[in-house]
């Protein structure tokens, strides 16, 4: 059984939630430290077993002796997936799945768009036009096919919905995927397969991947080319996956009809990009709605990990060498924000900074650190 003495948190929780947390660690000591506070974070960190973050592993914490698990309170992992995180030997987990369901949405919400060509409708909507052109050879999701790419948490929840909606499903991952035996083709990386293999055939094309060095670029001129004429992409994973001017002569040349897209290489996306005027285009800005209870999903992925550390066995959204990319270093608006000095974010408002992160409903942590009585 492994003892956590003491835990050092940064995320931006209410106090309600905040003391949910508090309560996993009813053994320890708890310490907030704000997340832009770097020399203060060292120095909580230095002592302790567990740190729970709102960003990625800062440099700051691997000189620590005693930490042994570092807790993201976000999915993806790749801003972490640094060299020297993996020599200090410290655990790094992640909150991936928590907010699956919505994520899935998002993607169906892309794929509708582009059925409905939702654009000319509002545009007639507007113009009080009663019809549109070509609307008679529009076609909706039933019936047709769609690779959903990567099969962790999102790609499942994805899967289960287009199943409902009679889509024909062609599921990629470089894993072997348990279960979903009802669709058209299962393709395994790691068993010879090839994404080559599924996209000449379907209508919609989902990215739900992770960004690594091995899929950085993978959607690029040379694969548009294979793809089914009028292919519908949708990317809902990380920008990195797609190269830019390709997708943009994709587009333009038809091999693509429609992109939904809500991360993209260069975020935020420069105002002089023609993504943001082209017809066929859908742009969100790397936001989807939460899920109701987000925050005490995050919490039982925490609690559920705090049990296993303590039982030594493997933890769940675990860091791997794998989640590595070194070929994508642009770092979006968020990870700007989270690596922000203490005198930058000092002149930021604090309702703006709520904006982004949530309302933080207490200013003593003494208003949520205390251990309930069982």
């Amino acid at each position: 059984m492994t003892a956590i003495k003491k835990v050092v948190s940064t995320v931006w929780y209410d106090k309600k939630y905040y003391h949910e947390l508090r309560n996993v660690f009813p053994e320890a000591e708890f310490v907030y430290v704000d997340f832009f506070d770097k020399q203060k974070l060292e120095k909580e960190a230095a002592d302790a077993d567990v740190a729970i973050l709102l960003g990625d592993v800062d440099n700051c914490l691997l000189s620590s002796k005693t930490l042994k698990w570092i807790a993201c309170d976000h999915a993806g992992l790749n801003g972490s997936a640094r060299p020297e995180v993996f020599e200090s030997g410290i655990k790094v987990t992640g909150a991936a799945g928590r907010s699956a369901p919505v994520l899935a949405e998002h993607c169906i919400y892309f794929m509708l768009n582009a059925c409905y060509h939702t654009k000319e409708l509002l545009r007639a909507q507007e113009n009080c036009q009663w019809g549109v052109e070509g609307s008679a050879s529009w076609k909706g999701l039933y019936g047709r096919t769609c690779a959903v790419l990567g099969m962790g948490n999102n790609g499942r929840m994805l899967a289960d919905r287009l199943q409902a909606f009679g889509m024909k499903l062609y599921l990629y991952d470089k894993f072997p995927i348990k279960g979903y035996d009802w669709a058209e083709k299962k393709c395994i990386q790691n068993e010879g397969g090839s994404v080559d293999d599924i996209l000449p055939e379907c209508d919609f094309v989902v990215l739900t991947l992770p960004l690594t060095d091995d899929t950085y670029h993978m959607f690029n001129a040379e694969r548009f080319a294979k793809m089914k004429k009028g292919t519908v992409l949708v990317n809902m994973a990380r920008g990195g996956l797609v190269k830019t001017d390709d997708l943009i002569e994709a587009l333009n040349n038809g091999t693509i009809s429609c992109a939904g897209l809500d991360v993209v290489e260069e975020q935020p996306l420069p105002a002089e990009s023609p993504l943001w005027k082209m017809e066929n285009v859908y742009i969100t800005p790397h936001c989807t709605p939460q899920v109701p209870n987000r925050a005490g999903r995050s919490i039982e992925i925490i609690r559920e990990n705090a049990r296993r550390f303590r039982a030594d066995e493997p933890m769940k959204n675990l860091l791997r060498p794998s989640d590595a990319s070194t070929k994508d270093t642009q770092g979006g608006g968020w990870a700007k924000l989270l690596n922000a000095t203490t005198e930058q974010i000092k002149a930021v408002p604090k309702a703006m900074l709520e904006k982004y992160l949530g309302k933080m409903d207490w200013t003593d942590p003494s208003e949520w650190n205390y251990v309930d009585k069982i």
